[in-house]
């Protein structure tokens, strides 16, 4: 599964990628026919919640996405792999 990165009016650390490729690379496991996700990162300065996460799943036949705030990147980013996750695996019941 290739994984597309794109931030938003900030640049991000390799720590901030690793952590992205590792968390999304593992859906994989759950559908071998994801052909990629896109990830977007964005920060919303309004609130508490500021760091939005955005990832879509490019899956034929039927895109997969899912939009998550949080405090930080790293919890915006657990929370929607783990959405995404929950999808995957009620789609395969």
């Amino acid at each position: 599964m290739k994984i597309n990165l794109q931030t938003l009016h900030f640049k991000a650390s390799d720590d901030l990628k690793n952590f992205v490729e590792d968390k999304v690379s593992k859906l994989a496991h759950f559908d071998d026919s994801i052909i990629s996700a896109e990830v977007t990162l964005t920060e919303d300065g309004n609130s508490i919640d500021s760091k939005v996460c955005d990832v879509r799943l490019v899956v034929p036949c039927n895109d997969e996405y899912v939009k998550k705030h949080a405090v930080s990147f790293e919890e915006a980013i657990a929370d929607a792999v783990d959405v995404l996750r929950k999808v995957l695996t009620d789609k395969k019941r």
